[in-house]
């Protein structure tokens, strides 16, 4: 079960899986400055309201951000706990397969995974939330000084091995679970959800009537069919309906399809193949859709920390419908 922060119960998947970990054994029942100054964009929106979520544009507390790397191999699924989410970012990986980074703020589900291994690409996308969580099942050796090096609060088996579990009922490397709420008792400095450039209200005016939207990689393919009954796109992976766990079909209010970079980094798996970074700093086109309609847009992040602003292609603000978003870094045409 999901809730607000603070009023959360075991849902009946961790329960299940601890009942399960228990019978196999393995589970043990000054002055401070100037004001920032704001970046300088072709038009500027409001920031969210006080007592409205950064993320969604929803009500919600002041809480922490947990960002949590998220297995997304046809093995993996159906995932647990990304209907919680604030965000969800696609990401390209070794082999042209995906793999999801969700966002934590005004909900925690009472567990979430399968959670895989960071990559170089997750260092650059997250500094525009300060100081965040960062859940990850590990990394290669090489990539682990950059990652400790960065304002990241890390959080794995090793530094808090209470925070995570196997599950039975999965093989390995596909079988590893997040409790969120131990990730974030371990991680006590964490800042709290913050401006990162998302605008959220009524739908601009224009765009093009959609009703299904399809985002290729090398190895993977998503589709997003608008749900006209849910008011949400209804996401597919491969060709397959995608579910969470706990709660059901995946359906974000809003999904953006970011065309970026995506070039080899210097990082290679060990099976010697590539890594791929996402390049997230810069400027290009996307597509947001919302409410049954494609906006085409321009996206603007001047530096790592910047935030990322959507406009239209006239330099208006391009406002999300309020509620999960889902981001796609797609490569670029």
């Amino acid at each position: 079960m999901t809730g607000e922060r603070g009023a959360r119960r075991p849902g009946r998947v961790l329960t299940a899986l601890l009942c399960a970990l228990t019978a196999a054994g393995l589970y043990g029942c000054s002055d401070p400055g100037p004001p920032p100054q704001p970046r300088p964009t072709p038009t500027t929106a409001p920031a969210t309201p006080t007592g409205l979520s950064p993320f969604t544009g929803l009500p919600a507390k002041p809480a922490p951000v947990l960002t949590v790397k998220i297995d997304n191999v046809p093995a993996a699924r159906p995932h647990t706990g990304l209907g919680a989410a604030d965000l969800v970012y696609v990401e390209q990986v070794e082999g042209g397969v995906t793999r999801l980074l969700a966002v934590y703020s005004s909900h925690l589900p009472d567990l979430t995974g399968p959670v895989r291994s960071a990559r170089e690409s997750d260092i650059a996308l997250l500094a525009d939330y300060g100081r965040p969580v960062l859940a990850y099942s590990g990394a290669q050796s090489a990539l682990t000084p950059l990652l400790r090096a960065a304002p990241l609060d890390l959080v794995t088996e090793t530094t808090a091995p209470r925070a995570f579990l196997r599950s039975p009922d999965r093989p390995a490397p596909h079988n590893l679970y997040l409790r969120p709420d131990r990730a974030l008792a371990a991680a006590p400095r964490a800042d709290d959800a913050r401006d990162i450039g998302l605008r959220f209200g009524p739908a601009p005016p224009g765009g093009t009537p959609v009703t299904t939207s399809t985002v290729r990689y090398p190895a993977a393919r998503y589709a997003f069919t608008w749900s006209a009954a849910d008011r949400a796109w209804r996401v597919a992976m491969d060709g397959r309906e995608a579910r969470a766990t706990d709660t059901g079909p995946l359906a974000p209010k809003t999904v953006v399809v970011q065309h970026v970079t995506i070039r080899p980094s210097r990082f290679h798996d060990r099976f010697g193949s590539v890594s791929p970074y996402s390049e997230t700093v810069g400027s290009g086109t996307a597509l947001v859709l919302r409410d049954g309609r494609a906006h085409e847009a321009r996206w603007s992040r001047p530096s790592a920390g910047s935030g990322t602003t959507f406009t239209t292609p006239a330099g208006a603000p391009l406002p999300f419908a309020p509620g999960q978003t889902w981001i796609v870094l797609a490569p670029r045409a």
